[in-house]
């Protein structure tokens, strides 16, 4: 009857140990979940801040460089080309000479209209003579009045043939002139297309050469058509003063040249929806040259007391912008933005942040919501607004 009685209390015993150890489980499980998790170190970024400053507003269009003005040099007469006085490549000035063409059959021309007209004055100055005799005789009675008259229209006959040898002189003096080939413009001559010894035509489709006005020099570029009115409404409120437009390079952003609006033009492309726009520019160093393509940036105005960040503090992600934003104790979290303006390194801000308030400006790539960060912060960025 002993061993039993053993036998219950050893499993009794067994079972509230097990009990026990169940319960101290129990409570270390709960004991680890309620547990805050152990700190991590902080990411390092670039931090900065969002500052409130006076920013341009500007549109960018697309632009390619054009000739302020571009000729085609042609010959008006036909000939021997007999010299070219120019090198291609060489800037050449309004009224230089450029090419000469073969004049002799020109001035033999001129000499026979001249020789001409001597004539014809020679035989007026005879008939004027017996004009003034017929006049006499007539009074006299000594001849008809029928006389007279022929006299008197024959004289006039000569006036007009001897105006027509002042028409002719002056034809034959103008086509002589165009024998001597001048730039019309002041310019850069391109590509010689006819050299010396050549026959050459007033038809010559090709012409002689090309000269651009590389300075100044001028920008096409387009905006999109929403940009219209914005853009109407700026050169109202400029009055006289032109709207400042900077080119710049597309490789590497920098600024090439400093110009002004001259032409909106007035009509929409429908096809595209865009406004073609011109700017002309200063280029004595010719960092603009035809047929560059080049960014052109238009300034409408300044936006007074705009919240500003770093360009590269924007990203992008499946709900559309965010920024970083830092709160007191170093925590980073994300804040969806909008974007009013994007240039010159610097996003204008609409809505999603505050002046003052830290931010993320590098380092996004290392971050997830909610981790504690830590960096230096940037020199100001309103420099770059300007």
């Amino acid at each position: 009857m002993v061993l039993p009685s053993l036998s219950r209390r050893l499993a009794v015993g067994a079972a509230a140990a097990f009990a026990l150890v169940a319960v101290v489980v129990v409570l270390h499980h709960r004991a680890a979940r309620a547990a805050p998790p152990a700190p991590t170190s902080a990411v390092p970024v670039t931090l900065g801040t969002v500052t409130r400053t006076s920013v341009p507003v500007r549109v960018t269009g697309t632009g390619t460089v054009q000739a302020s003005q571009s000729v085609t040099v042609r010959t008006r007469v036909d000939g021997e080309l007999q010299k070219v006085a120019f090198t291609e490549g060489d800037d050449v000035k309004r009224g230089q000479l450029l090419a000469q063409i073969d004049p002799r059959t020109f001035e033999a021309t001129l000499a026979s209209a001249r020789a001409q007209k001597a004539r014809d004055e020679a035989t007026l100055a005879a008939a004027r003579k017996d004009l003034e005799r017929y006049k006499v005789l007539v009074a006299q009675d000594s001849i008809q009045q029928q006389t007279l008259d022929t006299q008197t229209a024959t004289v006039a006959q000569l006036q007009a043939a001897v105006q027509a040898d002042d028409a002719a002189i002056a034809t034959a003096a103008v086509q002589l002139g165009y024998t001597s080939i001048r730039s019309p413009i002041d310019g850069r001559a391109g590509i010689l297309l006819q050299d010396a010894g050549n026959i050459v035509h007033a038809t010559d489709a090709a012409g002689l050469v090309v000269i651009n006005q590389i300075d100044p020099i001028a920008v096409l570029f387009t905006l999109p058509e929403g940009d219209v009115t914005r853009v109407n409404a700026a050169l109202r409120a400029a009055g006289r003063t032109p709207l400042p437009v900077t080119a710049e390079s597309r490789e590497d952003g920098s600024t090439l040249a400093t110009g002004r609006l001259t032409l909106i033009n007035n009509q929409i492309d429908t096809t595209s929806g865009t406004v073609q726009l011109k700017a002309q520019f200063a280029n004595p160093q010719h960092t603009l040259w035809p047929g560059q393509y080049v960014n052109a940036i238009l300034t409408l105005g300044t936006r007074a007391d705009a919240l500003t960040v770093p360009d590269t503090a924007v990203q992008r992600g499946p709900n559309g912008l965010y920024v970083y934003a830092v709160d007191n104790d170093g925590v980073a979290q994300p804040r969806p933005v909008t974007v009013v303006q994007r240039a010159g390194g610097v996003a204008v801000i609409g809505t999603g942040l505050e002046a003052g308030q830290k931010i993320v400006v590098d380092g996004q790539y290392k971050l997830r919501p909610g981790v504690h960060v830590t960096g230096l912060a940037t020199p100001a960025h309103a420099a770059a607004a300007r």
